[in-house]
């Protein structure tokens, strides 16, 4: 039987992550997932500049040798579309120069971007990779968890568990409690693509609200080799009382939107349209007990609006890599002593999760939708404040107030009076 500190189960973005970041404070793990790499994971593909600050704060030659691979591309904004077409370029960063070192962030297929990570973690002398096998078996122990795989061949006794396995964890819903709730829960299709028309020339992803589908959304992801990321999400429970079946949904949009089926008419699907849950961070929940800590989405850390999951992945294991630190320290690991962990998650990814709920809430009225639309567009100093919510939780927090639409929205007409004047 193995004997460790720390064992990670699940070696996407957040085990890895956290076994890094482990690595990189002196402490051994054993990081163990039931699959081989490089293996596909059906995502959306992008990862937001969260992961790429970690990655620079941890180890700026890691996010180097990510940046000369050849896998992903380069992210400098969103194009956002109204349900009435008008179009909306939002930046990043306000005057942001394309040639810059580091995109803001990124698109990168899973079965590249999660390799990439695992070749990383080979790195490490102090993290031992376990592959092809699934763990199976949690039973409590007086000094923390022993976890096997179903004919017991592996067996590890830890102090601490680190769940890292995905949207689907049993161990988050029998053991922790976590579950699904469908008005904080997303579905997803997504497809490959080559030869979409009309990328984006700066390599802006695309967000289209389209009133047929409100109050989902469909996007394009531009990935490297003239190939994309297409797919379209919606909230379980509004999933499920307007019976949407979202593959054929995503089809027939690509056939009969009067925008997307130009675009489309010469595309060519790369494999099969493929579904996925999203646990979403919008309700708060305990993601830690006795010897034990949930990641990422197992800790249902999802984005609410965007659906973006890597990058509070990464900041959850980060967390709970120093939470264990500071658990060897004190020959400490209760519940009570792990309550810590809650809150300084809470506390870096909480209030940004539940803020993208409330967003996500406003957007589903295409009305609202356009006249959004229409004040950015028409006013060149909104378009500055956008550019600067991407770092500035402020700049976000007003967007979720009705109260700033209104007055943009009256500020725009008294502007235009005075100017046709």
């Amino acid at each position: 039987m193995l004997q460790t500190d720390a064992c990670i189960v699940g070696a996407g973005p957040g085990g890895s992550a956290t076994a890094l970041k482990l690595s990189y404070l002196g402490i051994p793990s054993i990081l163990i997932d039931k699959s081989s790499f490089p293996r596909d994971k059906t995502c959306g593909d992008a990862i937001s500049g969260k992961v790429t600050t970690l990655l620079n704060r941890l180890d700026p030659a890691i996010l180097q040798r990510f940046n000369a691979q050849p896998i992903q591309t380069d992210v400098w904004g969103i194009k956002f579309a109204a349900p009435n077409d008008r179009e909306l370029r939002i930046p990043f960063k306000p005057n942001f120069v394309k040639e810059a070192a580091n995109a803001p962030g990124y698109v990168t297929k899973r079965i590249d971007f999660d390799n990439f990570l695992i070749e990383e973690v080979k790195k490490r002398d102090n993290i031992h990779l376990i592959t092809d096998c699934e763990i199976t078996d949690f039973k409590r122990s007086d000094e923390g968890w022993i976890v096997s795989n179903k004919d017991a061949s592996v067996q590890i006794a830890t102090r601490m568990l680190l769940m890292s396995n995905g949207a689907h964890s049993s161990f988050s819903r029998t053991v922790a409690g976590l579950e699904k709730d469908m008005q904080h829960h997303a579905a997803a299709v997504r497809a490959y693509f080559r030869d979409v028309k009309y990328l984006d020339e700066d390599n802006f992803i695309e967000l289209h609200f389209i009133k047929s589908i409100a109050p989902g959304y469909f996007w394009i992801f531009p990935l490297p080799n003239g190939q994309a990321n297409v797919g379209l999400g919606m909230r379980s429970d509004i999933l499920s009382k307007r019976k949407f079946n979202l593959r054929k949904e995503l089809e027939t949009l690509i056939q009969q939107h009067p925008v997307l089926k130009e675009r489309f008419a010469e595309a060519k699907m790369i494999g099969d349209i493929k579904g996925y849950g999203l646990p979403l961070g919008s309700k708060k929940q305990i993601i830690s007990g006795d010897h034990y800590m949930l990641i990422g989405d197992a800790g249902h850390l999802v984005d609410p609006l965007t659906g973006e999951g890597i990058g509070n992945a990464f900041y959850s294991g980060f967390i709970a890599a120093e939470q264990l630190r500071d658990c060897i320290e004190q020959n400490d690991f209760s519940a009570s002593f792990l309550r810590a962990y809650d809150k300084r998650v809470d506390r870096v990814l909480g209030s940004e999760m539940r803020l993208s709920y409330r967003l996500q809430r406003m957007l589903q009225y295409p009305l609202i939708v356009n006249i959004i639309t229409y004040i950015i567009g028409s006013n060149k100093k909104i378009l500055e404040i956008l550019s600067a919510m991407y770092d500035d939780f402020s700049v976000r927090e007003q967007l979720a107030k009705p109260l700033f639409w209104i007055k943009m929205f009256f500020k725009n007409r008294r502007s235009g009076k005075l100017s046709n004047k």
